[in-house]
């Protein structure tokens, strides 16, 4: 059984060695669950052309995405309008379309489009919710992730997560690529090359800054960086390794974890910089620290039970609390954002998979399949959890649903992703 000290350097080695493209791009394929889908049909937006196909393809693949619905072909069915009074809703109910989204594209003058959309119910024959938009068209995949996130929530009752962005790590030959891109893996941007490992991206809660570990001056250095300017400045260097940092909830502190006194133990620092605050004292190694929602508790991986377990203990100090006991070892935890549950990384029978736990019963439940996962991470409303996991011998993106009962992949094209993290709702 391997230790926590050669986990920490098998993440180090699996960092350096993970070959890639970094032109990747991503593409959403169903491979699980449908069996309770809400089924909707979105009609091909009138006189969309100007939109460049960021329309109507970009909210069928949002949806699709959600794990939540299952698209009617619109070809099934002879009847395409574009207003309420021109759906025949008998052929849709037959199609078993349970609501339809209609929309049309119009010019708004000035080099402006406005974008009308409806969503209809096609057995109370009524409106669920609808918008207009008027933006350029350069602007209307933007439109098209808010018209899913409104359908998503009038169909869900919850937040739609369409318009957060993601960020992870991908390698081409000796280069390092930090980048972030859209829910959907499109208008991807590299935030940072480097031909020495970035590992361990974490969004601050406003969406403004990532902090991440660069190898670039031979040892691990936590950074921030300033994504609206590229600016960045290193918030921890202190002697040893820096890494793994975590980001409070109101975004002033971040736990990260420090070698300076040996072995690793968790510190709490100003996200600005400036000292660091020891949260513990033991004999063990401590790593990979997240806090929960409301900032009073950190969660970490620790070896003090003599395998990788994760525990908790009060942001200010105290006694670790021990939250993993089936399996004897489990690291990467991540809470939802109502902190009721927890996700992390199983190793059982030599395939790590991506475990869900209720934190009041401790009933757990398994979300990944394959013989290796890494980093979950929650959408910002909780209902899906993101993971890098092995595919056909590379590393690729996976969403499931947070309850288990449905996942797609988004499918790399020509390289391997790793540490990916799901930014917060709030998106600059």
């Amino acid at each position: 059984m391997p230790s926590l000290k050669a986990l920490l350097r098998g993440m180090l080695v699996a960092a350096m060695l993970a070959a890639g493209s970094a032109h990747a791009e991503l593409n959403i394929e169903i491979v699980g669950g449908g069996a309770s889908r809400h089924a909707i049909s979105v009609l091909p937006f009138k006189d969309e052309g100007p939109t460049q196909g960021n329309l109507t393809p970009v909210i069928r693949n949002d949806l699709a995405l959600s794990g939540a619905f299952r698209l009617i072909d619109p070809s099934a069915v002879a009847n395409v309008p574009f207003e309420p009074a021109d759906i025949r809703y008998p052929l849709w109910q037959a199609a078993g379309a349970q609501s339809i989204a209609i929309g049309k594209v119009e010019s708004a003058g000035g080099g402006q489009i406005k974008i009308s959309f409806r969503l209809m119910d096609a057995s109370q024959r009524k409106q669920l919710t609808g918008g207009e938009f008027t933006v350029t068209p350069d602007r209307s995949r933007q439109v098209a992730h808010a018209i899913a996130d409104m359908i998503y929530e009038a169909i869900t009752g919850q937040k739609g997560f369409f318009n957060t962005r993601l960020t992870y790590v991908l390698k081409s030959g000796r280069n390092f690529a930090l980048q972030i891109s859209d829910v959907d893996g499109q208008r991807s941007q590299t935030i940072l090359r480097s031909t020495e490992p970035i590992i361990s991206p974490s969004w601050s809660p406003d969406g403004r800054y990532i902090a991440y570990v660069s190898f670039a001056s031979q040892k691990p250095v936590v950074w921030v960086q300033d994504l609206a300017t590229g600016q960045r400045r290193a918030v921890a260097n202190f002697k040893g390794s820096n890494s793994a940092p975590a980001w409070s909830p109101d975004g002033s502190r971040l736990a990260v974890v420090l070698t300076t006194s040996g072995n690793s133990q968790i510190y709490i620092i100003n996200a600005a910089g400036g000292s660091a605050r020891r949260l513990m004292y033991n004999g063990g190694i401590d790593t990979e620290p997240a806090f929960s929602p409301d900032g009073s508790m950190v969660y970490f991986v620790s070896d003090r039970s003599g395998n990788p377990q994760i525990y908790r203990v009060p942001v200010n100090g105290g006694d670790a609390q021990r939250v993993t006991w089936e399996g004897s070892y489990n690291v990467s935890p991540k809470l939802s954002p109502d902190g009721k549950t927890l996700v992390y990384i199983r190793r059982s029978a030599g395939n790590f998979r991506v475990m869900s736990q209720d934190l009041a019963t401790n009933d757990s439940r398994q979300l990944s399949d394959g013989s290796y996962s890494e980093r979950p991470s929650f959408a910002p409303n909780g209902r899906m959890v993101l993971y890098s996991s092995d595919a056909g011998g590379q590393s690729v993106l996976y969403a499931a649903t947070a309850d288990g009962s449905s996942k797609v992949k988004l499918a790399v094209l020509n390289g391997d992703v790793q540490d990916p993290a799901w930014g917060p709702f709030n998106n600059p």
